[in-house]
């Protein structure tokens, strides 16, 4: 799995855990918002110096949070800074309307409660950025509390009191939303890159077995041409008999080159098939045009195999020629009718051969791999062709 598929899970699985406590969030902003600041200010209304200024700042503030909440339970960014401005101006205005004795009060509902309408905007932001706000807001306060009920020690005491009681929780809760995102990120990281080891292995396990079920085959077949030799039944003179050796050969260099680490895996395992005819005299003209795409190896072996008999019953001369395109790869052999195999397969369109030892012609997740064979008096013409799904 890539670093980008593992990134991808750990943020669905962040955003999975997230959810709950965004709601948590919202609701102890409106809660407060409506069951605390309401019946306060509707309480003290008539001590506000000038109690519309204060309804209108207690819909500000509720709408804000609206706007911040809608956002943040859909995954939506909002317009931070702007928004928090706001509620800072708002909290100059409510401090401006209300009379000394309710400073302290929730009729003073903007300094109570601006941290946690700024916790739903700055949402997954680092705590500086909130503290920053808290501390602006904490000068307001200030300036309100000295302005109105003086400096001495007593105001300050509780002016600090208020202070923390009002700052305390919103930092705490971002902070506790901060580490739990960082660890269900690193969670899911971790569980991506445990399934992924998991499905390599398994993979590997397949393919180790995939070769182990090849070699097998081949040893059977290879293994009956090579008996036959040994016991006399067999003639090493014979074309018929060179072809099958030729073809077992071919197929054996494959399976073995199918493993090497090279840049183009489907060129290199049809030149080791090309190598073993080349050394039995016979020459092959082997063009390729255009960059292959990666390929798995089954769509290689489905576009090689078909070839490989047609090939190795070539005797006087062949040319192959592979076209590969990022959504297509097309190899194709021409070798003279006279001197290929003399019976045409039993599947001459889409799909494999009847003798074809592949894992089938389509079907497969990497797309369709199609086998067309021609034959005339002349030439036989052999082609695969490769469609990304």
């Amino acid at each position: 799995m890539s670093a980008d598929l593992a990134g991808g899970a750990a943020g669905t699985v962040s955003s999975t855990v997230e959810r709950g406590p965004r709601i948590a969030a919202v609701l102890i902003a409106f809660g407060w918002h409506v069951a605390i600041n309401l019946p306060a200010v509707l309480g003290a209304w008539s001590q506000y110096r000038l109690p519309w200024v204060v309804a209108a700042g207690w819909l500000v503030f509720g709408a804000v949070g609206a706007v911040a909440a809608v956002n943040l339970l859909r995954g939506r960014p909002s317009p931070t800074w702007p928004l928090v401005g706001i509620l800072l101006l708002v909290d100059v205005a409510v401090f401006a309307c209300t009379p000394g004795p309710l400073l302290f009060d929730s009729a003073n509902f903007g300094w109570a409660t601006l941290g946690w309408f700024v916790v739903l905007l700055l949402w997954g932001r680092r705590i500086p950025a909130l503290v920053a706000v808290l501390t602006v807001g904490a000068a307001i306060a200030l300036v309100g509390v000295v302005a109105v009920r003086g400096a001495d020690a007593a105001e300050l005491s509780r002016y600090a009191m208020a202070v923390y009681g009002n700052a305390t929780l919103p930092i705490a809760m971002m902070i506790a939303i901060n580490l739990l995102t960082t660890l269900a990120g690193s969670t899911a990281r971790t569980v991506a890159a445990r399934t992924a080891i998991e499905t390599e292995r398994a993979a590997a396990g397949r393919t180790h077995q995939t070769r182990r079920d090849r070699l097998a085959a081949l040893d059977r077949t290879a293994g009956a041409i090579l008996t036959e030799l040994a016991q006399g039944r067999a003639d090493p003179a014979d074309p018929a008999v060179q072809r099958r050796c030729a073809l077992e050969a071919s197929r054996l260099r494959r399976l073995i080159a199918e493993s090497d680490d090279v840049p183009d895996p489907l060129l290199h395992e049809l030149r080791a098939c090309v190598d073993v005819v080349e050394r039995n005299g016979l020459p092959v003209d082997f063009v390729a045009v255009g960059a292959l795409p990666p390929l798995p190896v089954e769509i290689r072996r489905q576009l090689a195999e078909p070839l490989t008999a047609t090939l190795a019953a070539a005797t006087r001369w062949a040319r192959l020629t592979v076209v590969g395109q990022p959504d297509e790869v097309v190899v194709s052999l021409t070798t003279p009718g006279t001197s290929a195999i003399t019976t045409e397969p039993a599947t001459t369109t889409a799909g494999a051969p009847a003798d074809w030892a592949g894992d089938g012609a389509s079907g497969n997740s990497g797309g369709e791999v199609e086998y067309v064979y021609e034959k005339d008096e002349e030439l036989v013409w052999v082609q695969t062709r490769w469609r990304a799904a």
